[in-house]
């Protein structure tokens, strides 16, 4: 029987097919930028949104509805699966994610709950199968969650880290331990990306904010690789796109690769060509512009665009996005104006 192709310009990007213009979306394209979720945000916690399903539909859409993305992503945070494994997770206002019980010994770790998604992150299923009734033939809906290595960093930390002395060393220092951590929030995030791609998710993204800021490629390949590609071959089962975004990984982009992923994001730091060059023909790339580039004037963001576009060279396979989340003060028309630019300087026949 043949497989029928996708029909959205993002999905047909991520398997590498031919697209008459290259697709966009933004990393945490629905937040603090946007009047319209700063608004909520008056009257919401982050967590409280994320907990009621139907605001937390409204903020996915909001950047949908003004600027026309090409893709949707959920808004939740990555921490969210922690919750119910037990930990008093907060967002303290100007210091993040905070972590009141971390996790430093093998009791701590026993202690940890194995969840169940359907039942205790019932509420983020919720809102995927709201934003997909109401994206339906429209836009496709991108599930995430966080990598193993990341999701650690921040258990065994207490929240973000500059060192990641204490995370580096449990993984040293009591290997075992860090082992059974990592497998266990490897079959967590399997599972909670599994069930959001049953709720409706039409593609899935992997996020690993820290590796690239805490490791060596040697100490990626022993201490994050197994976890993640864990976690990727787990869900290829499910058949959507799965992309793989490491922060800081120009360095070990071919760990990056064998770790998983059907798209490769590339930090601003990479460029797209060179990023190719490394890591072959067999994945797509996602990138990857400098948030910082959508506050210049619109001239020499056009160029900076532009310079993008051309490194991608038209060839198959190319999603464009930032080189890391949008800036929480970045100019609305700026959003606006780079998802028309990419349009129109990318249109191309097929």
């Amino acid at each position: 029987m043949k497989v029928q192709e996708p029909s959205f310009t993002f999905l047909r990007a991520c398997k590498r097919l031919p697209v008459d213009y290259t697709p966009i979306w933004f990393m945490r394209q629905a937040g603090r930028y946007m009047a319209e979720y700063r608004k909520i945000r008056e009257k919401y916690t982050l967590l409280e949104i994320c907990a009621i399903p139907e605001l937390a539909t409204q903020v996915t859409l909001q950047p949908i509805n003004s600027f026309g993305f090409d893709a949707a992503i959920l808004f939740a945070d990555i921490l969210l699966p922690l919750v119910p494994m037990g930990i008093n997770l907060e967002f303290a206002a100007g210091e993040g994610p905070v972590i009141h019980n971390p996790v430093r010994t093998a009791t701590d770790v026993d202690q940890l709950r194995r969840i169940n998604s359907h039942d205790d992150l019932a509420h983020v299923l919720k809102a995927v199968q709201l934003i997909s009734s109401e994206l339906a033939g429209k836009t496709p809906l991108i599930g995430f969650a966080g990598a193993p290595f990341t999701l650690a960093s921040y258990l065994i930390e207490g929240g973000p880290s500059k060192n990641f002395l204490k995370t580096k060393g449990l993984m040293v220092e009591q290997p075992q331990v860090w082992e059974k951590l990592m497998n266990l929030l490897a079959d967590v995030v399997a599972d909670f990306l599994l069930a959001q791609i049953g709720a409706g998710a039409q593609a899935i993204q992997l996020f690993d904010s820290w590796a690239g800021s805490a490791l060596s490629p040697d100490d990626y390949k022993q201490y994050a690789l197994p976890y993640s590609q864990k976690i990727f071959n787990n869900i290829c089962q499910a058949g959507v796109p799965t992309i793989h975004f490491s922060v800081g990984a120009g360095t070990y982009l071919p760990l990056i690769k064998e770790a998983g992923g059907d798209v490769i994001g590339l930090d601003w730091r990479t460029p797209i060509d060179w990023g190719r060059n490394i890591l072959g023909t067999e994945v797509a790339v996602q990138g990857n512009l400098d948030p910082a580039a959508l506050f210049a004037p619109k001239n020499i963001l056009k160029r900076k665009i532009q310079k993008i576009l051309d490194l991608a060279d038209n060839r198959p396979g190319h999603i464009f996005n930032l080189g890391h989340g949008i800036l929480p003060t970045t100019p609305v028309d700026n959003v606006k104006a780079t998802v028309e630019m990419v349009h129109e300087l990318s249109q191309r026949k097929i």
